[in-house]
């Protein structure tokens, strides 16, 4: 029974569950971001540059069968060894484009973090009565009896 209510405690402590809404927020995220890119950026950088698609560079490393489409796709389906570089590049591309947006993303949350209006100040306590003028007081009630 130790053994089980170790692993409650660690299951519900409050770092393992932050944890999880943030993997599952972070996997919710990703999807959003992957469609911006691919959706929204990758159309423009394609209409700017051309499309950015480099998945049909390879070298082949075997030999292909007779009749095999000398494509990525048709050869890897044939069991060829493919040297696939223009995937490689296609997906590194992809992740510093998505790596520049989450940082744009990041640094405008960090601006407007810090263009939030602070907290008010509390106002100050009052500076304690010199005991000077305690004593006059003292002095003065005293006299008034």
């Amino acid at each position: 029974m130790g053994m089980l209510q170790e692993f409650r405690e660690f299951a519900v402590k409050g770092n393992v569950i932050d944890l999880a809404v943030g993997v599952i927020i972070g996997g919710a995220f990703g999807k959003i971001v992957d469609s911006v890119v691919s959706d929204l950026i990758m159309p423009v950088v394609g209409l700017v540059f051309g499309k950015l698609d480099f998945s049909n560079l390879f070298l082949v490393l075997g030999t292909a069968p007779e009749g095999t489409a000398m494509t990525l796709d048709a050869l890897k389906k044939a069991g060829v060894p493919v040297f696939a570089y223009g995937s490689f590049i296609t997906v590194a591309v992809n992740f510093l484009i998505l790596a520049f947006i989450i940082f744009m993303m990041i640094k405008q949350i960090n601006r407007l973090k810090r263009e939030a209006p602070a907290e008010p100040a509390a106002p100050a306590a009052p500076a304690p009565t010199p005991e000077d003028i305690v004593l006059l007081r003292e002095i003065r009630d005293s006299l008034k009896r």
